[in-house]
């Protein structure tokens, strides 16, 4: 058997036109209107879901990890746009990490790595 790729992951909210924007201010990407966001051939979608409500009560337990080229830039656009780090940004020896929280609160982490 062939390994299986990656290719997309699934965040479901009660709220998704609320969720879906601030993505798509966060990662400066249109959604099309369906809530699907092409990250250079990864898909992020969110969808509504019956099956969850309110705010993720166990945010660490999965974390998106967005690897990034150039940190500075990133901090940058999130400063601009009004997103804050959850924890401050930390050089540790593989790398830069960042750690910010959607609405819903799932953990995203920013990872320059060296």
């Amino acid at each position: 058997m062939k390994t299986p790729k990656p290719g997309s992951i699934l965040i479901g909210t009660s709220r998704p036109e609320e969720l879906r924007s601030w993505y798509s201010t966060l990662l400066s990407v249109d959604h099309g209107g369906k809530g699907v966001f092409d990250l250079d051939g990864f898909l992020l979608i969110v969808d509504e879901r019956d099956d969850v409500t309110g705010t993720n009560n166990d945010p660490g337990r999965s974390i998106l990890n967005f690897h990034v080229d150039d940190f500075d830039a990133v901090e940058a656009h999130l400063k601009t746009v009004g997103v804050e780090w959850q924890l401050p940004v930390e050089d540790r020896p593989g790398g830069r990490f960042g750690l910010v929280t959607d609405p819903d609160g799932n953990h995203l982490q920013f990872i320059q790595l060296t």
